[in-house]
């Protein structure tokens, strides 16, 4: 059975607090590109180089490492996740709506 849960960040925190696991968010940056690295690893691997990105397997427990340690930098910095997300889906359908594409408009080289 799966625990659903409406605020994975609280629940961080929570695990922060009780184990004594606080950083500073230089630290909590580090970590979630060390984490994004691992995730990147497995997909290089998977996918020959992308050559074949039909074969892209990533490791599940290296995807929550990743969560975790982006709800901990959130954390750390006193940003509320949700509310960040929520900021972000709302800048990109204003782009969908004005000019039909997400991008920020930055030309491609």
């Amino acid at each position: 059975m799966f625990c659903v849960t409406s605020d994975p960040q609280r629940r961080v925190a929570d695990f922060l607090d009780a184990n004594d696991l606080h950083a500073p968010p230089a630290y909590r940056l580090l970590d979630l590109a060390s984490e994004v690295g691992e995730l990147a690893a497995d997909a290089t691997n998977s996918t020959a180089y992308g050559s074949t990105p039909e074969n892209l397997d990533v490791n599940r427990d290296e995807l929550g490492d990743t969560l975790f340690c982006l709800y901990a930098l959130a954390e750390e910095l006193g940003v509320d996740a949700e509310a960040a997300v929520d900021e972000s889906l709302a800048k990109y359908e204003s782009r969908i709506d004005d000019s039909g594409d997400p991008g920020s408009g930055v030309p491609e080289k």
